[in-house]
């Protein structure tokens, strides 16, 4: 079985879904793992020390897998230009570019030949992301988990909003965790999903086993939101941290107060060492579907069989 949407026709995969970025947990051999289950995975490359380990771990996404995989830059976060650089030369599927302005490194990775992925949190920047090049954009929707545009607008109007502006192809996130979604996603016209924080609770994903009990027992309406009074907001489960960070942003604490709380060492902390209290971890509102820890290439054919399970359901009915 494929499903067919301009998404899988750029990137030359089998099924129209995509693994978000997953800062410090989005390895070589967690993308490949994705892809080879036909969706398209990504390696996170600015979460890694330097440009050598983002060389190093699509090596092995490439011992691991012959299907195709991106890889993510975060912008804003440190210079990006040496891992830019690297990633122009190893040449992924695509290249997506999260959490800050694309304008000065769409035009390069255009003339490499590479596909531009571009995540936008509004009609506006999906415009601009369209004017500035961009292959495909990824409108994430305030449900979603981690770093999210400051509009508060939801994914069911933000995915029409999105694809009434453009015409390059959309690709819908925030709360998308299960094939009713995928289905959903596509009949808002979208093509395609991405998922942060359903991969996450996967076998193959390489979090603290504390990090994937978390995401089972939480309900969708646990998750909360830090970084919001520094124009940052992100999607988190709850802790005894992230309720200093919201005491602290209260009380009007400034940037380089909240630094030492929300600094990428706290994020590893609890992501991989497991410390949930002394550390932060992102979630999105999809962790209300989430009951398993599937295989990736389990939960990937579970996705499209129930999306096509109901399109037939809704065929049926409409007759």
């Amino acid at each position: 079985m494929a499903l067919t949407t301009r998404v899988t026709q750029i990137l030359g995969i089998r099924y129209p879904i995509i693994q978000g970025g997953l800062a410090h947990i989005a390895t070589g051999a967690f993308a490949a793992a994705v892809s080879n289950a036909g969706a398209l995975g990504q390696i996170t490359a600015t979460s890694l020390e330097n440009p050598a380990d983002l060389r190093r771990e699509v090596a092995m996404a490439r011992e691991r897998t012959s299907r195709p995989f991106g890889i993510n830059l975060a912008i804003g976060h440190r210079p990006l230009d040496p891992f830019l650089d690297v990633a122009l030369e190893l040449r992924p599927a695509a290249i997506s570019l999260t959490g800050g302005n694309p304008a000065p490194f769409i035009p390069r990775i255009k003339a490499a030949g590479i596909t531009v992925m571009v995540l936008v949190g509004s009609a506006r920047q999906a415009m601009k992301a369209e004017e500035l090049g961009a292959d495909i954009v990824i409108a994430v929707g305030y449900e979603g988990g981690g770093h999210l545009g400051r509009d508060d607008v939801g994914s069911l109007v933000l995915t029409r909003r999105v694809v009434e502006s453009v015409r390059v192809p959309v690709v819908a996130s925030g709360g998308f965790a299960d094939g009713y979604g995928l289905l959903a996603a596509l009949t808002l016209g979208a093509e395609g999903v991405e998922m942060g924080t359903r991969f996450l609770a996967t076998e193959e994903c390489p979090i603290h086993p504390r990090y994937k009990e978390a995401l089972l027992q939480a309900a969708e309406n646990q998750t909360t939101l830090i970084g919001r009074s520094i124009g940052a907001p992100g999607r988190v489960l709850p802790g005894r941290l992230v309720e200093e960070i919201q005491r602290r942003e209260q009380a009007g604490a400034t940037l380089d107060e909240l630094l030492p709380l929300i600094a990428g060492h706290r994020n590893r902390l609890g992501a991989l060492s497991g410390d949930l209290d002394g550390g932060y971890v992102w979630a999105g509102q999809g962790v209300g579907l989430i009951r398993d820890v599937p295989t990736v290439a389990a939960l990937v054919e579970r996705l499209v069989s129930e999306a096509q399970s109901r399109y037939e359901d809704l065929q049926r009915a409409w007759q």
